[in-house]
């Protein structure tokens, strides 16, 4: 069964810290694009991030820009979403999913079932 699986969401004041992980199961994440979307409430799901699959260029909306930082790691199978410098306005469900282009716009195969992000003092 192919699953992604999305974890280290919480509660952090503002101006903290998160790491997102997405762990696949199933099937190997190095052969797909990964992309970070979230949804706040009352809001569109918006993309957040992307890597590539094949040279691993990556992608940030202008919002998350020089806060956050997506990684791969291909011997945990396991993607990564380092966010720094946290903003109430980063409170969503954040969900990965891959797919075989990189992009911030959801086109991708399969997804998470998110974890929730809080940012509040």
């Amino acid at each position: 069964q192919l699953q992604l699986v999305e974890s280290g969401g919480g509660l952090v004041q503002p101006g903290g810290s998160l790491r997102l992980s997405c762990a696949a199961s199933g099937f190997t994440l190095d052969y797909y694009a990964i992309g970070w979307f979230r949804q706040a409430p009352g809001k569109e799901r918006e993309g957040v991030s992307c890597i590539s699959s094949s040279d691993g260029s990556t992608y940030y909306a202008d919002s998350v820009k020089g806060r956050f930082t997506i990684s791969r790691d291909n011997a945990k199978n396991t993607v990564y979403l380092q966010m720094n410098s946290l903003k109430p306005e980063d409170t969503a469900v954040y969900y990965c999913a891959a797919g075989s282009i990189a992009t911030m716009t959801g086109e991708y195969d399969y997804w998470g079932q998110g974890t929730q992000v809080t940012v509040s003092s």
